[in-house]
């Protein structure tokens, strides 16, 4: 799904109406479209207040409550003007939404345990600068509801204050927890400070406005869906991928369970755990998941002699104790003749060894920012865009860039953008959850660059619906949870 600035979305809209689409009916579809994905994001009712400014966002956010109303929410208007002085669509949304209490000042939140959510329709794509009263006011008073009294906000196409075109964030922009961008993802909220303004993204697909090729793209299940067709009748467990793990220590024998739990909630046939024999009565004690081959050997290149489709390496191997073991592990990976995905401590051993030596073109890295440092410093100083586009100019590998806005990237290939996410996953064992699955993916005969943005999609989803029916919260939510809520993500993925 490409990118556009706020002046390109203006006139593919003024296109669409030339071409007979009407501007109630395109608002009506925007509208009650993101008020499904609310409930679908956040499905138990509780409280919904829409701050409504004058222009057609506040129109979709009208729109969106009567949707919130039947699956019910309690809905409120909160208006940066009174009723009368809206556009004419929006305040024809009012009035179809009937007796409903519009209130004149701030909400006092009652004690209570449902949800209270507050839908940002203040300003949108036509708007430009900082902000001004009585929007000002009413963007702070979101952000102190949000702080004080645990209220989630929902921003309606971009969050009022934040540049669409540029990303910038000016003084007291709405703090959006997620953002439903309309039609086509606008290129400031993928910028890197943009990011905690812009919360999760969903974008609000509509079919009357044409979608540009673009060069970079925001990652969305429409995009995916193809990736993993319905799995034919005969398959069997050869047939789903053999996934190999180099993985595991003593003291980090847990990131190598972890990786092999994610490799086999992502759909891989055989996963088998390769590790040293000293470590090998470790890992058994631990009691890794049943269906995980644990092997035992005594060098790693005895794992060529194995037949696989995928190797995950690096998660919790630690920093090898010899020279003749950090060897071992470079010549498995010069030496395994199919793809490669690579993280955490496989990554660290790389950077020491020297990436140009050791990086090739079926490899998937995983880094996150302290390891993107090590892996290539020559990029300090630079945004992540242009951090993940140095790199992939430099390694022949597809790149994952771990972050609140994933980017995957290869050589001449646009930057995808994740769309998905939660701050919980800001916990160890997160990225060995996502490393299994890549390569699983992978062993499922996906691309680097495809399972990248399906992986990195699927765990985000995953730790989504681990937060809103798996009963966890951002602070307790665990890498095993994200693991456990897969199935719901593929399920989402394939549209059923």
């Amino acid at each position: 799904m490409g990118l556009v600035t706020c002046q390109e979305m203006r006139e593919m809209e003024e296109e669409a109406f030339r071409a007979g689409v009407v501007a109630e009916e395109l608002m009506e579809k925007a509208g009650r479209r993101m008020g499904e994905a609310m409930v679908k994001l956040m499905p138990r009712p509780g409280t919904v207040v829409a701050y409504v400014g004058k222009g057609n966002n506040g129109g979709d956010a009208l729109v969106a409550l009567r949707v919130l109303r039947k699956a019910g929410w309690e809905v409120l208007v909160r208006c940066a003007s009174a009723p009368h002085e809206l556009g004419v669509l929006p305040r024809r949304k009012l009035r179809d939404l009937g007796d409903l209490w519009v209130l004149g000042e701030v909400l006092v939140p009652e004690e209570s345990q449902r949800p209270l959510v507050l839908i940002d329709g203040l300003l949108g794509t036509g708007a430009s600068g900082a902000l001004r009263e009585p929007l000002l006011g009413l963007a702070e008073e979101m952000n102190g509801l949000r702080q004080s009294a645990g209220a989630v906000v929902a921003a309606v196409d971009i969050p009022s204050g934040v540049d669409g075109d540029s990303g910038e964030v000016y003084e007291g922009a709405v703090v959006a927890d997620v953002t439903f961008t309309i039609g086509v993802p606008k290129r400031g909220l993928m910028v890197d400070g943009a990011v905690n303004h812009v919360g999760r993204l969903e974008l609000i697909i509509l079919e009357e406005l044409p979608v540009p090729a673009g060069e970079d793209r925001l990652i969305v299940p429409g995009d995916l869906r193809s990736l993993l067709p319905p799995r034919s009748f005969e398959l069997h467990k050869g047939g789903a991928g053999r996934v190999g793990i180099v993985a595991g220590s003593k003291g980090l024998l847990g990131a190598a369970t972890l990786t092999g739990l994610g490799a086999l909630r992502g759909g891989a046939g055989l996963v088998t755990l390769f590790v040293t024999r000293k470590a090998y009565p470790l890992v058994i004690a631990s009691s890794p998941p049943p269906e995980l081959m644990v092997k035992a050997v005594d060098s790693y290149a005895d794992v060529l002699d194995h037949e696989l489709d995928v190797l995950a390496l690096g998660p919790g191997l630690g920093r090898p104790g010899s020279k003749a073991r950090r060897q071992d592990l470079l010549e498995l990976l010069r030496e395994f003749p199919k793809p490669v995905v690579l993280d955490a401590d496989g990554l660290n051993l790389v950077s020491e060894a020297g990436p140009q030596k050791h990086l090739r073109g079926e490899m998937l890295v995983t880094p996150h920012p302290g390891e993107m440092h090590r892996l290539f410093p020559g990029a300090d100083g630079l945004d992540r865009s242009a951090t993940a586009r140095h790199f992939v100019e430099a390694f022949p590998v597809t790149l994952l860039l771990k972050g609140s806005r994933t980017i995957v990237t290869a050589r001449e290939a646009a930057l995808h953008y994740n769309s998905t996410g939660t701050p919980g996953m800001a916990s160890g064992g997160q990225g060995d959850v996502l490393t299994g699955l890549l390569a699983a993916l992978i062993g499922q005969g996906l691309g680097t660059l495809d399972a990248a943005c399906a992986g990195a999609w699927l765990a985000g989803r995953a730790s989504e619906m681990a937060l809103a029916t798996g009963g966890q919260s951002e602070q307790s939510l665990l890498a095993s949870d994200t693991a456990a809520a897969l199935g719901g993500a593929f399920w989402e993925l394939a549209g059923r």
